[in-house]
């Protein structure tokens, strides 16, 4: 088995950066190296993985701003960058797949943002993957999950004193109510990697109308079955600036001090 790992680090990170991020959440510190790195470095431990591809920005400005901040560091881990698409993920992984070489059996796709995946966790979705084609990890719902709708309002309503002193950022949302709760029984939330036969995932992404929120949904419109495996609590993806804390909390790394990573040169 030789797996081609895709990371898709093409997105702006507008979420993490609406939610008080100073900068790419892929540029944050752990432990003095930014978290795309950290990410990449966890491939580099297990045997069955034979190339890393990190898919960067699309634009010539910002391709060449990515590979100067991470060109060096990731191809040093022996990585290699390309670019990535415009607007969605998919073209991303799309983009990432034309450089995956023939010798790869397997191709791998795992969120850039996602470091801290256990090598016993690889392990698990590899060897199913292997065995069955494809392969994903989950965690089993265990909250409450509920349908909300927006209501075209705002948290704070309309009140008119509000108005005149000012609305607070938190009045200023969107106020949602529930619309339905949801029977949680065999709903899992999934995580990555997501782990197909290689020509397999080349077949999904063949495919017409390639909007989706995973990759082993569009191996599922082809009909083939996708295996789950036991995922990790642990296996956080960074999506707001408190994920860090968790992240550094769960790899037993300190608090960054002095110059941002992103600047360390």
């Amino acid at each position: 088995m030789r797996v081609a790992v895709i990371l898709p680090a093409a997105g702006a990170s507008s979420r993490y950066l609406a939610t008080g991020g100073l900068r790419s959440k892929l540029d944050e510190d752990l432990g003095g190296k930014p978290v795309l790195q950290r990410t990449v470095e966890l491939f580099t431990k297990h045997d069955d993985v034979g190339e890393i591809i990190v898919a960067g920005p699309a634009g010539d400005a910002e391709f060449q701003e990515f590979k100067e901040r991470h060109g060096d560091r990731l191809g040093l881990l022996g990585a290699k960058l390309c670019r990535g698409g415009v607007k969605h993920r998919w073209e991303t992984v799309r983009a990432a797949l034309e450089h995956v070489s023939t010798e790869c059996t397997h191709i791998a796709v795992h969120d850039a943002a996602r470091p801290c995946v256990s090598l016993e966790l690889l392990d698990r979705v590899f060897s199913a993957a292997k065995r069955h084609g494809a392969a994903i990890p989950v965690v089993e719902a265990s909250d409450t999950v509920k349908r909300v709708k927006d209501t075209g309002e705002k948290m704070g309503g309309d009140d008119e004193v509000a108005a005149i002193l000012g609305e607070t950022a938190e009045s200023k949302k969107p106020l949602r109510v529930v619309e339905e709760t949801l029977d949680r029984t065999n709903l899992v939330l999934v995580q990555t990697p997501q782990v197909f036969e290689a020509e397999l995932l080349r077949r999904a992404y063949a495919q017409e109308h390639l909007e989706c929120t995973d990759d082993a949904g569009l191996v599922e419109r082809l009909g083939v079955r996708v295996v789950v495996v036991d995922g990790e609590a642990k296996n956080i993806k960074v999506t707001r600036p408190g994920d860090l804390g968790f992240a550094r909390a769960i790899l037993g790394l300190r608090e960054p001090e002095g110059r941002p990573v992103h600047k360390r040169f």
